[in-house]
């Protein structure tokens, strides 16, 4: 299938690994433009030179806002308007939802909502303009059934979720779409890490507990960041362009609900 993306220009958050490179991944072998970023300009840059020579990277951290402004700055005046915004980031640390501190809360905020909230308040109005526009999310299943021990997760997911349902309805006219992405549980450095977190605490090898867990999956086995991407940019493209204020789990059949 043409997506008809072809020369479309994408920032991707978070896209120096794990699902956020996926996603690059996905769209460049669409055509797209790539703009890419992570915690360090290194890696950034890196990924993005084993990604496409045409992909830029970036140094980017959420949680410092004075570097936003900076970062959509040098995007506007060299690499251009920006098409496709995947709004990804990594997790806050598992926490209790009767033990988080209210500085705890703040920073988490800042990082997971108003990050991306500035952002798309810089690049939604040019895609108003030009009549094209996708925001992709990533956020979690935990938004449809909360995940034990990851409160903070829970929560500030579905506040995205909630502005994002909002946003779709105001800007579906304009030629905008915007839909959110839930992973379960797929191949990433952040599984990995749960895995072994389990695995110390019940004094069992990793294995064992990687196993355990994909057995609760349907389709037995952990995802990839590639048939993670393949979603992504299946809703960057045109002939998507009548799906919008959805919540896509990507889970292997995980979650048990359907709506």
């Amino acid at each position: 299938m043409d997506l008809g993306i072809t020369g479309k220009k994408a920032l991707v958050l978070g896209g120096s690994k794990g699902l956020g490179r996926g996603i690059a991944e996905a769209l460049t072998a669409e055509g797209v433009v790539v703009a890419l970023t992570g915690r360090d300009a290194g890696s950034a840059e890196k990924a993005a030179a084993e990604i496409s020579p045409a992909a830029r990277g970036f140094a980017l951290d959420l949680s410092k806002p004075e570097s936003l402004d900076g970062l959509l700055d040098r995007l506007s005046a060299d690499f251009g308007a920006i098409d496709i915004l995947v709004l990804n980031g990594g997790g806050p640390p598992p926490s209790l939802a009767s033990a988080i501190e209210p500085n705890f809360w703040r920073t988490q905020f800042e990082t997971m909502v108003l990050a991306g909230m500035r952002i798309t308040g810089r690049v939604l109005p040019g895609m108003r303009e030009r009549g094209f526009g996708r925001i992709i999310a990533v956020a979690s299943t935990s938004i449809r059934e909360p995940i034990p021990g990851l409160t903070a997760s829970n929560a500030l997911r579905s506040a995205v979720a909630g502005w994002l349902k909002t946003l779709a309805g105001e800007v579906a006219a304009d030629g905008v779409t915007v839909n959110m992405l839930l992973p379960g549980r797929l191949a990433t450095d952040r599984t990995l890490s749960f895995d072994r977190m389990d695995a110390e605490s019940e004094g069992l090898d990793i294995a064992t507990v990687a196993a355990r867990s994909q057995a609760d999956i349907p389709i037995g086995r952990y995802g990839t960041p590639a048939e993670f991407g393949a979603a992504a940019a299946f809703l960057a493209g045109r002939p998507a362009a009548y799906v919008t204020g959805v919540a896509l789990p990507v889970d292997g059949g995980l979650s048990r609900s359907m709506l």
